[in-house]
């Protein structure tokens, strides 16, 4: 439909432009650039391992064939969300992967929040090899979120709705940047920089 565009990796902005550029039978495409961060553990090295992360971003330079897209937004997975109005904690679900610092897969759900407000959850995969990583998925209706230790009266669980993007098919070519690239042969990259483009779209 829209978001996650241009960035640095050609492969993903060729992808964004053809979705784009789609015949009028088309529904919807674009894309966005993603900037963002990651954290693992335990922390990838040069042996292959299973391993969990999170990760958030910022969405930014968001083009679509729809009217009235937004224009930017936020994503992330794997992370604690915290009620405003309560201070209630939810957990969202944390992507697991396995491999090492020359290749790896991993599979989680993403949420992303648009600057209109409103939401679409993102059900990925993707598939690295050294640096880059390709990322494919769809979106999907919603995302229930345990609660952190509710208090007797507060709700167990959190359902974040998809409102925007439904049914749409997401697509990525980014580029993984350890902040510590020697240490794969020690105690293992812990924290990375993600950026690169994002696109969702249906035919």
């Amino acid at each position: 439909m829209r978001r996650l565009t241009p960035g640095c990796v050609i492969v993903a902005t060729v992808i964004v432009g053809a979705v784009l550029a789609a015949p009028a039978s088309a529904q919807s495409g674009g894309g966005c650039h993603l900037q963002g961060s990651a954290s693992l553990s335990p922390g990838l090295t040069n042996t292959a391992q299973s391993f969990t992360y999170n990760f958030g971003g910022n969405l930014s330079g968001c083009q679509s064939n729809q009217a009235g897209a937004p224009a930017s937004g936020a994503v992330e997975a794997g992370r604690v969300v915290t009620d405003p109005a309560t201070g209630e904690r939810f957990q969202e679900p944390v992507p697991t992967g396995s491999g090492s610092c020359a290749s790896s897969t991993t599979n989680g759900t993403a949420i992303v929040t648009w600057s209109d407000g409103t939401q679409t959850v993102v059900q990925f995969s993707t598939t690295g090899a050294a640096a880059a990583v390709h990322l494919s998925g769809s979106v999907v209706a919603s995302v229930t979120l345990p609660a952190i230790n509710p208090q007797p009266g507060q709700p167990t669980s959190k359902t974040i709705a998809t409102t925007r993007d439904a049914g749409q098919s997401a697509v990525g070519a980014l580029t993984f940047q350890p902040s510590d690239p020697t240490a794969c042969g020690g105690a293992g990259v812990t924290t990375a920089a993600i950026d690169g483009v994002i696109g969702l779209g249906s035919q």
